[in-house]
C-alpha cells in the first residue's frame, strides 16, 4: 500500500434540504483515485437547515473521514456546489454566519496546501447526493442512518454503469442528448464505412465564422457543422451584459473540460465532425430533411445596455436607444443583403419589436409575436448592475450562480424556469416552421438557452458566452432531434 505521507484521496461531499431550510441531511464518501474504490461513507440527518449549511456539514464529515484514514494525505474534495467551492477555494467572500464556522471547520481538517476543490455537476455526484438523501429518509423515520442500510455505493456504481451505454433516442428536437443518440445508434447498426460527403459530393460543410450564413435550401449541409462538439467546448471570456459580469465570478473549466474543448476544436479546425475523425461514417439514420432554422437576433441597445445592468421582462420596458435604432437599421440592411429570412417572430417587449420592426421593414414581412421569446424576470434586480447587486442581496446572488433553480430576489425566475419556456416555445415553433428559415428577435437568456440546449451543454455555460447587442447567432433544428449551431454572435453587420 502507498504510504500515507504521498497517498492521494477524493472525497465527494454533498448535503439536502427538504424545504431550504428544512429536514437536512449530509453525504459523504472517500474514493482510491485510481481504482474508484469506496474506502469510507459518513452520512448524518441534522434536522432543520439549509441546503448549503447540509452541503458544508458533508464537506466537513468527508475531510474528517479522509482524515482518519490517512492523516498525512493530500485532498481532491469534488462537490456540486459552486457555493462550497468556490468560497473554500477562496475566490469568493463567505458572508452567511452559518457558514463562516463551519468553512473554518473544513479549513482547519487538513492544511490549506493539501486540499484542493474540483466542482463537478451533479450527475457525477449521484454517490454522495444518495448518501445524504438515505440520511433525509432516515430523519424522516425518526432515526439516523445506519451504513449496514446504505446502498449508496451500489447505486453509485450501476449508474457508472449505467452511463457507459448509449442512451435510448427521445425528446423534443433542438434537444442535444436525443439528437446525438439517434446518431449513435445508426453508426453502431450501419454496416457500411461510406460518410454522407463521399455518398453525395454535391453537399458542402457549413462554416461558423463571419459569412457562413444558413440558407434556406432544399437540403442540409453535409453533417460536419459541430453536431458533437464537447459540452464543455463554451470557454469564451464574457463581457458586455448581465451574465458577463456574473461569469467573471464563475471558476474556468476543469483541465477535463479544456481537454475535450481542445479535441472539438482539433476536428472542426480539420473540417471534420467527430464522428467524420473516428473515421466513422452515416448509414442513413439521422434526418436527412431540410431543416426549421431559426436565426437568433439580440435587439439592440437600450439606455441600460451599456451600463450594464439587469433588465429584463419585470422592469420597465425600455426603449431602444439612438444606438440601438443605429444597430436595427445594421442588421435589417445585413439580413436584406443575405435574402435568406422568410418569417419574423419577436419578443413582446419594447426593444425587441422595435428591432423587428426595422427589418420587417427592409424584407416586406409581417412581426408575430410570442410570449415565450420574452427575458427572464429578475425581480428586485431589475435596472441594478452587478455589482450594486452584489452589495445588496450578496447571498440572493451566491444562491443564483451556484444553481440554475435559485431566482433573483423578490419573485422572478429561475434559469430552469426560463428554460422550460423557452424550450417549450422552440418545440412550437420548430413544429411551425419546417424547412423554412425563420427569425427569432429576442435577448440574451433565450438565445443563449437556445444554443445551450443544442450543444447539450450544463447552465453554467450561460456565463461563458459573449451576446452583444444586435448580434446575429442561428441554430438548425432537424425533424430527429438532432440541432446544429451554425453561428454565435456575429456583428460583422455592425462594424
Amino acid at each position: 500500500m502507498t504510504s500515507s505521507s504521498s497517498r492521494e484521496v477524493i472525497v465527494e461531499a454533498d448535503g439536502g434540504s427538504r424545504g431550504n431550510p428544512g429536514p437536512a441531511g449530509y453525504g459523504a464518501v472517500v474514493l482510491d483515485p485510481v481504482t474508484g474504490e469506496t474506502l469510507a461513507e459518513a452520512a448524518e440527518y441534522i434536522g432543520v437547515a439549509t441546503n448549503n449549511v447540509a452541503e458544508y456539514k458533508g464537506l466537513v464529515a468527508g475531510l474528517k473521514a479522509a482524515r482518519s484514514l490517512f492523516p498525512d494525505a493530500t485532498v481532491h474534495v469534488r462537490m456540486d456546489s459552486k457555493l462550497v467551492v468556490e468560497q473554500m477555494s477562496g475566490r469568493w467572500k463567505i458572508k452567511h454566519p452559518d457558514m463562516k464556522p463551519l468553512a473554518a471547520e473544513a479549513g482547519r481538517v487538513f492544511p490549506a496546501g493539501r486540499v484542493r476543490y474540483e466542482w463537478i455537476p451533479r450527475e457525477r455526484n449521484k454517490h454522495a447526493d444518495r448518501l445524504a438523501n438515505e440520511a433525509m429518509d432516515a430523519g424522516k423515520q425518526g432515526r439516523q442512518w445506519e451504513p449496514s442500510d446504505s446502498t449508496a455505493a451500489l447505486d453509485a456504481a450501476a449508474a457508472r454503469n449505467a452511463a457507459t451505454l448509449p442512451p435510448a433516442p427521445s425528446g423534443p428536437p433542438g434537444d442535444a442528448t436525443a439528437g446525438a443518440a439517434r446518431a449513435r445508434a445508426a453508426l453502431a447498426t450501419g454496416a457500411g464505412s461510406t460518410t454522407a460527403a463521399s455518398a453525395d459530393p454535391g453537399r458542402t460543410g457549413t462554416g461558423t465564422g463571419t459569412g457562413a450564413w444558413p440558407g434556406s435550401v432544399a437540403r442540409p449541409a453535409a453533417q460536419d457543422d459541430g453536431l458533437f462538439a464537447a459540452e464543455e467546448a463554451l470557454t469564451t471570456p464574457a463581457s458586455g451584459d448581465f451574465e458577463a459580469e456574473a461569469g467573471a465570478a464563475a471558476p474556468a473549466p476543469a483541465p477535463a473540460a479544456q481537454s475535450a474543448a481542445a479535441s472539438a476544436q482539433s476536428a472542426a479546425a480539420s473540417g471534420q465532425s467527430a464522428s467524420a475523425a473516428s473515421g466513422q461514417g452515416w448509414s442513413g439514420g439521422p434526418d436527412m430533411s431540410a431543416p426549421a432554422t431559426f436565426v437568433l437576433l439580440r435587439h439592440g441597445e437600450t439606455a441600460l445596455t451599456p451600463e450594464k445592468r439587469f433588465s429584463g421582462s419585470g422592469g420597465t420596458d425600455p426603449e431602444l436607444s439612438a444606438a440601438g435604432l443605429r444597430q436595427a437599421e445594421a442588421v435589417a440592411e445585413a439580413l436584406a443583403a443575405r435574402g435568406t429570412i422568410q418569417e419574423i417572430v419577436s419578443s413582446p417587449l419594447t426593444r425587441c419589436r422595435q428591432t423587428a420592426a426595422a427589418v420587417a421593414a427592409r424584407l416586406g414581412l409581417d412581426v408575430r409575436v410570442e410570449q415565450g421569446l420574452r427575458e427572464t424576470d429578475f425581480g428586485a434586480w431589475e435596472g441594478l448592475t452587478f455589482g450594486e447587486v452584489r452589495e445588496r442581496y450578496p447571498e440572493d446572488l451566491d444562491a443564483w450562480l451556484a444553481s440554475p433553480k435559485a431566482a433573483p430576489t423578490g419573485g422572478g425566475e429561475s434559469f430552469a424556469t426560463v428554460a422550460r419556456r423557452v424550450a417549450a416555445t422552440r418545440d412550437r415553433l420548430t413544429a411551425a416552421h419546417a424547412g423554412r428559415t425563420v427569425l427569432l428577435v429576442t435577448h440574451v437568456t433565450p438565445i443563449k438557452t437556445l444554443i445551450r440546449l443544442a450543444l447539450g451543454a450544463p447552465p453554467e455555460s450561460l456565463f461563458r458566452m459573449e451576446l452583444s447587442a444586435a448580434s446575429i447567432s442561428a441554430v438548425a433544428y432537424y425533424a430527429d432531434g438532432n440541432a446544429s449551431v451554425r453561428l454565435l454572435n456575429d456583428t460583422s453587420h455592425l462594424r
